[in-house]
């Protein structure tokens, strides 16, 4: 016998609140045991004879939590990914639909996340017992046996057997989810819980879900053969969110005449509430369920659960449900904990941070751990899963709100940001494969970026052949930096990245050096930007503070000179754009601009440069530039805009994202330009609430380039990752 199986990860489990949240959902959270209860059905399908790997469907925001939980029981299975949820209808075709392509014949145990079966054995034989019915034909669901009237299941009347089984029955009708009189009928009349869990071939059940619920098929197999998949990841197309919002009863099990049910015995709680857990749990001499830092006294049957530093006492009390969580408390009787959900409609939201000066640098601190929690959880693992061509090498230019990545040219500097990306990710700690992204964009820069005199091309088409030839400064600069990132997070490969890089700046320096000193921004014009000259800064005292050698040092040092010197103006408070070939600031209409994000860049750098060595000047410019940053900050919003005239005025009211991450990250950079601490405080919370607006998007893990609503989010820009990143991580420097 061979079976897929199924399991089916949806809903964020309110009744368990404070321990279950939309964000961490009861699937994937440790209520009975060190494992999850996802992680505790995985194990229970795994153990089924003939069992494959198994197939998760699973939300968006829950597809790294499935994928690392699964990695850490070294179970490989697949992932299906919803864009949105559409209820059980929908997310079982989905699973059937993909097997179907691998196995139409197929066997199918199709199972909740999140439900408690402490006997695996009696599971697996009644997998076995159900086996024949289901190889029949038959779409089978096991029928609960009920240990007393419960209101919180629907209710299965069982027909007449099997022709040939002893156990499996016909099913008679399904029953809603009684209130307690009913309830009581009921279970006096035989009939069972209905638990959510089935067992039928794939072809049988797609024929009878076409026959009575065509649409839904056909808008998820839509969804199928469009999705985007890769590393056992399958993200469905945007036709999901047409498929209609649906049971699997009412869809199919409901209608269909194949519904048969085989009453199970043993033990079995979905947990849907605190006092099934409690049920659930091992108690000690007075009935207490007790865990985390809990004390109990002269206290009987009650649920105690702390979590992380929180610690509980009980004393006196009996029948209560109390529950620690972060900064939540639930305290409910035992006997109302069903209703929790009903209460938690009237809960005020939680006061965001002040508007007022941030009183503590512990509300600072919360800042930046809550970014660094959305890069960890969500943006990182979405742009490896989604963002990484395993077909064509390297990097997406793009990811759509629904993860699809259009098929567009690819450039030099995302390639090379995004190995940045990963790479400073590994320096911060993320434990996901970061030295692997690392590789895979270093490997494609190499193959298809490198020319043969060592400069790197500005951009290969969408299945990776030359496209445009011209080397630019700008890109050599990120290369530079992509290797200074890698050799820091990878030290055993750091001489052989350092050997590359000299190469490189040997290269930089021979095709794009000036005849009066800075640099030229391509190897086919004469034309002179400050943006090229800013990021090569950047590369170069990146590789400066990594290795400390006279090479790197006196390069840095030559390129802050060369910009006090020739590029900021008298006043030290602004750059300009554009230069003409002695240096001077053009004066044509369309180049007179300054852009706060690049003066809050400067100030940053030039700051770097100043503690290592560089001087009291360059500190000083540093906080001019900062200050003139400000200046493009709009008072009503609170958001940097694009560009200033001369005379600070607005030239351009758009906001875009990179300049709010470069005033977060100068903020942190440069206290003394920032006045007193309380102003530095609540600087630094004002940039990193604009950078979060950004952040607000259908799919968790991704951005917009503009502060548009989020019901219109274009598609996210792989190239602002490198500013996101390096904003959140400055939060490591925060004194």
């Amino acid at each position: 016998m061979g079976i897929h199986p199924i399991i089916l990860c949806g809903g964020p489990g309110s009744r368990l609140w404070p321990a279950s949240t939309a964000r961490d959902p009861k699937p994937f959270i440790d209520l009975l045991g060190p494992r999850s209860l996802f992680q505790q059905t995985v194990l229970r399908m795994a153990a089924l004879p003939g069992a494959g790997g198994p197939i998760v469907v699973t939300g968006a925001d829950h597809m790294d939590m499935a994928s690392r939980q699964l990695a850490e029981l070294g179970v490989k299975g697949t992932v299906i990914v919803e864009p949105a949820g559409r209820d059980s209808g929908p997310a079982l075709l989905a699973a059937a639909i993909w097997i179907e392509s691998v196995d139409r014949s197929g066997v199918a145990v199709a199972v909740a996340s999140d439900h408690h079966i402490p006997d695996e054995a009696a599971f697996a034989a009644a997998v076995i017992e159900a086996t024949p019915a289901a190889e029949q034909g038959r779409i089978v669901t096991f029928g609960v046996r009920p240990d007393g009237p419960a209101t919180a299941y629907g209710y299965i009347r069982p027909g007449e057997p099997l022709d040939g089984s002893a156990t499996v029955r016909r099913v008679g009708r399904f029953v809603e989810k009684p209130d307690a009189v009913r309830a009581q009928a009921l279970v006096a009349e035989g009939c069972l819980w209905n638990s959510g869990n089935f067992m039928f071939r794939v072809d049988t059940f797609l024929q009878q879900a076409t026959l009575h619920a065509p649409d839904a098929v056909a808008r998820v197999r839509d969804a199928v053969r469009s999705g985007v998949g890769g590393a056992g990841v399958l993200r469905l197309g945007e036709a999901f969110h047409q498929a209609p919002k649906i049971s699997i009863d009412v869809a199919l099990m409901e209608k269909t005449d194949r519904a048969a049910v085989l009453p199970i015995g043993y033990a079995w709680s979905d947990l849907g509430a605190w006092d099934a857990v409690w049920a659930a749990s091992p108690h000690d001499p007075d009935g207490n369920a007790v865990s985390g830092l809990s004390v109990t006294r002269e206290s009987r049957n009650c649920l105690v659960r702390a979590t992380g530093d929180s610690r509980i006492v009980a004393v006196g009390v009996q029948n209560l449900v109390i529950v620690s969580h972060g900064a939540d408390v639930l305290v409910t009787a035992m006997d109302r904990s069903p209703d929790l959900k009903l209460a938690l409609a009237d809960l005020p939201d939680r006061p965001g941070p002040a508007k007022t000066a941030v009183s503590a640098a512990r509300d600072i601190w919360e800042l930046g751990e809550s970014l660094t929690d959305w890069l960890f959880r969500e943006a990182l693992p979405i742009w490896w899963c989604f963002g990484a061509d395993r077909q064509t090498g390297g990097f997406f230019e793009r990811l759509g709100q629904d993860l699809t990545p259009p098929p567009i040219p690819r450039r030099a500097l995302v390639q090379a940001r995004q190995v940045y990306v990963y790479a400073v990710a590994g320096l911060m700690g993320w434990p996901g494969p970061w030295a692997a992204a690392v590789d895979h964009g270093l490997d494609f820069l190499n193959t298809r970026f490198q020319r043969p005199d060592g400069l790197f091309r500005q951009s290969v088409d969408a299945v990776g052949e030359p496209a445009q030839e011209t080397a630019r400064l700008y890109d050599q600069a990120f290369v530079l930096l992509a290797l200074a990132a890698a050799a820091r997070a990878a030290p055993h490969r750091r001489a052989d990245l350092d050997s590359r890089a000299r190469s490189l700046a040997g290269s930089i320096r021979l095709t794009f050096g000036a005849e009066g000193g800075g640099f030229r921004s391509d190897d086919v014009s004469q034309t002179f930007l400050a943006d090229p000259i800013m990021h090569l800064f950047e590369a170069v005292l990146a590789w400066s503070d990594l290795e400390g050698h006279t090479f790197w040092r006196q390069w840095t040092d030559e390129i802050a000179g060369h910009f006090l010197d020739r590029m900021v103006d008298r006043q030290g408070d602004r750059i300009f754009e554009v230069f003409d070939p002695r240096w001077r600031a053009s004066t044509a209409p369309d180049d007179i601009r300054l852009e706060p994000g690049h003066h809050f860049e400067w100030a940053g750098l030039l700051y770097r440069w100043s503690q290592s060595g560089g001087g009291a000047r360059a500190a000083g410019v540093a906080q001019a530039l900062y200050r003139s940053g400000e200046r493009g900050v709009d008072p009503q919003s609170g958001l940097v805009r694009d560009a200033l005239r001369a005379d600070y005025s607005v030239l351009k009211a758009t906001s875009r994202l990179w300049p709010q991450t470069e005033r977060l990250k100068a903020a942190i950079l440069l206290p003394p330009a920032l006045g007193a601490a309380d102003q530095r405080r609540q600087t630094i919370a004002s940039a990193t609430r604009a950078v979060e607006a950004y952040l607000d998007t259908p799919v968790a893990g991704l951005w917009r380039d503009t502060p548009a609503p989020s019901t219109d989010a274009p598609p996210a820009l792989a190239s602002s990752f490198y500013h996101v990143v390096g904003a959140i991580a400055a939060f490591r420097d925060l004194s």
